[in-house]
C-alpha cells in the first residue's frame, strides 16, 4: 500500500485538525474520522442537507500504521458485514435476523485489535438497506456482493487510533455547492436502488445462491469454498 494517501472529508465545517475520541460510536466502523480518496464523493457527503458544505483535503502518512483493508486480501464481504453489525443498529425484521446477526459476528468478525486505519465499503443509505436485507434472509450473498458495487460509492478510509490522528496533515478545503452535490448524492443512491432492482436472475443462479440461513445451517466458515465461489464469482 502507498505510504501516503490523499484523503478528503466532507463536512458542514472546515476541519483543519481532526480530533481523536469524538464523533458517533455507531458509525459504520465505530468512532473515528471518516474520509474518502474521491473528492467528488466528499463533496456529496458534505451536503446531506440543502446547505453548502466543505471538502477538506489531507495527506495521510501511513508509515508504521496498522491498516486493515476489508475489501482485499484475506477479507471478504462477510468480514465487512460483521464489522458493520458490531457498530450499526440493524432493523431485524425476520425470525432469522437475530440469529444471523450473532452467527456472523461470531464467525466472521475480524480481530481489529491494534488497527489504526480501516478501509472498506461505506454503508450509505441504499447500501445499508442491502446489508439489512441479507441479514434478514431476503437477498442472497451473491445479491449483496453485487449490490455493493452499484452506484460507484467507493470506499471510505477511517482513522481509528490516536496514532493515526497524529499522522494526518491538513492541506486545504473547497466549498461544496449544495445546489449540485445535494442532488448528486440523492441521484447516486437512487441509481444504486434502480440498478439493483433491474438485476434479473435465471433459474441456475437462484439454485446456486447462498442465503444467510444456508450459511448458518451448514455452519460455514470464512474459508468455505461455497462462500468463496459466490464472493469471487
Amino acid at each position: 500500500m502507498k505510504q501516503d494517501l490523499i484523503l478528503y472529508h466532507g463536512s458542514q465545517q472546515i476541519i483543519e485538525v481532526p480530533k481523536f475520541g469524538v464523533g458517533k460510536t455507531y458509525n459504520d466502523y465505530g468512532q473515528g474520522f471518516y474520509c474518502t480518496e474521491n473528492m467528488e464523493l466528499a463533496k456529496e457527503w458534505a451536503c446531506p442537507v440543502k446547505n453548502d458544505g466543505y471538502s477538506n483535503k489531507y495527506i495521510m502518512h501511513l508509515d508504521g500504521l496498522n491498516v486493515m483493508h476489508l475489501t482485499k486480501g484475506e477479507f471478504n464481504i462477510l468480514n465487512w458485514l460483521a464489522v458493520l453489525l458490531a457498530h450499526r443498529k440493524f432493523d431485524i425484521t425476520s425470525s432469522v435476523g437475530s440469529s444471523a446477526r450473532e452467527f456472523i459476528l461470531s464467525r466472521f468478525m475480524p480481530d481489529t485489535t491494534g488497527v489504526d486505519v480501516m478501509i472498506g465499503y461505506r454503508a450509505d443509505d441504499s447500501y445499508f438497506s442491502f446489508a439489512e436485507d441479507f441479514v434478514n434472509n431476503t437477498i442472497s450473498l451473491r445479491d449483496l456482493n453485487v449490490a455493493m458495487q452499484l452506484g460507484t460509492l467507493g470506499e471510505q478510509v477511517v482513522l481509528l487510533s490516536e496514532r493515526a490522528f497524529g499522522q494526518i496533515e491538513f492541506v486545504e478545503y473547497e466549498v461544496a455547492d449544495h445546489r449540485k452535490y445535494y442532488y448528486k448524492r440523492a441521484e447516486r443512491d437512487q441509481t444504486a436502488r434502480s440498478t439493483y432492482a433491474s438485476q434479473k436472475k435465471n433459474l441456475q443462479q437462484l439454485m446456486d445462491d447462498v442465503f444467510v440461513l444456508d450459511i448458518m445451517r451448514e455452519d460455514m466458515k470464512h474459508d468455505d469454498p461455497r462462500l468463496q465461489s459466490v464472493i469471487s464469482g
